[in-house]
């Protein structure tokens, strides 16, 4: 592993997710999300864990609901999820796959996961190591007041096309940004340059990346145990490092790890919440309420196709 000069940027907070239920009744964990992590999770507004081999943990799903103003990045790591939005597109997202959503002015859609195996609902389906039926991730992304309001665009990804490295007893999944000089599947273009590795570690392996100095960034820990510094990184909880410093560092000992790796330029604007829409004045959600109960929510009919 080539070493990276500079200071290793330091834990400032854990925050371990809480389980929580969602849409109609979907459990799961979330990790971090609302008014109160926005600040120290700027541009990233929400993380959200969920997964069960339980069927009536997940089969409720996320029935019809608004988004405005912000990115949903859905990753699935087991079972299936449907989908459907308000211009009509429709599909399902499989294992290792990722629809990358930009609702910007205005979108309905829902979700509803499903096992993969619908005629044997009950027999757990084995993906990535975990026993469960769904399991995956959802993550919010803020958009900057410029692009707020940008025509919705839909981004979806293959786990085929996005590209693997092993390296140093590490395979990364580079989704958004870049490792080891090679691009993910999405650039940004708003401004957040966004980065997005699904990293999994060997045991008694070590695993570095730099950061931009000022840039977010978080280490949420899926499975295993890595070790920051003198801090074990436990499951299901998320790292916020600080802001200064100019890399990132996760070893392991006698058992491997997997962890997620987000980065990201802060926006450093207001931000106000309702529920899936996210604007940044008071004034903006009202026009948004408005919009809904006028039914004139979805602005423009076609959104684009990437």
């Amino acid at each position: 592993m080539e070493k990276i000069n500079g200071r290793i940027k330091k834990i400032n907070y854990l925050i371990k997710g809480v389980e929580t239920k969602d849409g109609a009744g979907v459990r799961l964990k979330r990790i971090f999300g609302g008014p109160n992590t926005v600040n120290i999770t700027d541009p990233f507004l929400l993380l959200d864990h969920f997964g069960s081999d339980k069927i009536n943990d997940y089969i409720s799903g996320f029935p019809w609901h608004p988004h405005r103003g912000i990115e949903t990045i859905t990753y699935l790591l087991s079972g299936k999820v449907e989908h459907r939005d308000s211009t009509d597109h429709r599909g399902t997202i499989y294992p290792d796959e990722l629809q990358w959503m930009t609702a910007g002015s205005g979108i309905f859609h829902e979700e509803m996961p499903k096992p993969l195996d619908e005629k044997n609902p009950e027999e757990l389906l084995r993906a990535n190591g975990m026993p469960t039926l769904v399991s995956g991730f959802q993550l919010w992304l803020n958009v900057p007041a410029k692009y707020k309001m940008t025509v919705p665009t839909y981004r979806n990804i293959k786990g085929s096309d996005v590209p693997v490295i092993s390296l140093d007893g590490a395979t990364v999944k580079i989704i958004a940004g870049e490792y080891n000089k090679t691009s993910g599947m999405y650039t940004s273009q708003y401004g957040i340059d966004p980065l997005y590795l699904d990293v999994s570690m060997d045991e008694e392996s070590e695993f570095s990346y730099p950061i931009k100095n000022g840039y977010t960034s978080i280490i949420f820990s899926v499975t295993g145990e890595g070790i920051y510094g003198d801090q074990k990184l436990e499951p299901d909880t998320a790292a916020i490092l600080s802001m200064d410093g100019d890399y990132v560092n996760v070893r392991t000992g006698r058992s491997g790890c997997r962890f997620i790796l987000l980065s990201g330029k802060p926006i450093h604007e207001p931000v106000k919440w309702y529920g899936p829409i996210v604007m940044n004045t008071d004034e903006q959600i009202r026009e948004a309420i408005k919009d809904l109960n006028r039914d004139n929510f979805v602005r423009e009919k076609n959104p684009v196709m990437e």
